[in-house]
């Protein structure tokens, strides 16, 4: 049986993806959120059995069950999320003291970050 080379791709960047989540979840500065969600896409598109047993993990219990059930997270979740990628767009914001037109398109973007997850994302009750 010959291996589909795209869906050998899609499980190395499935991997490389839950790495770095996992050092998010760890690490303050980098977020989680996103590089699960990778995950999860990933290993749907490679493997129902990889995808079978990512979402059975604690991590993807802790990070993104709720989102991906119900478009919904705890207060923290968001809060978390919120400050972290705040404090790198703050970085950046001011690494491009001499663009100030990539600084406008920074606010404008994370101005839509701000209002997607107050309004756009459903809160959770804490368990």
């Amino acid at each position: 049986m010959k291996k589909n080379p795209l869906k050998i791709v899609w499980v190395v960047l499935g991997f490389i993806s839950l790495a770095i989540g996992a050092v998010g979840a760890v690490l303050p500065f980098l977020p989680t959120f996103p590089f699960l969600l990778l995950t999860v896409f990933c290993f749907a598109k490679s493997s129902q059995r990889l995808h079978t047993w990512f979402i059975g993990t604690s991590l993807y219990k802790n990070n993104l069950e709720s989102y991906v059930q119900s478009r919904s997270m705890t207060v923290r979740t968001k809060a978390r999320i919120m400050i972290t990628v705040s404090v790198i767009m703050g970085v950046g914001f001011m690494m491009m003291s001499r663009v100030p037109a990539a600084r406008v398109v920074l606010v404008i973007v994370w101005l839509f970050h701000v209002v997607y997850f107050l309004f756009g994302v459903k809160t959770l009750k804490e368990e």
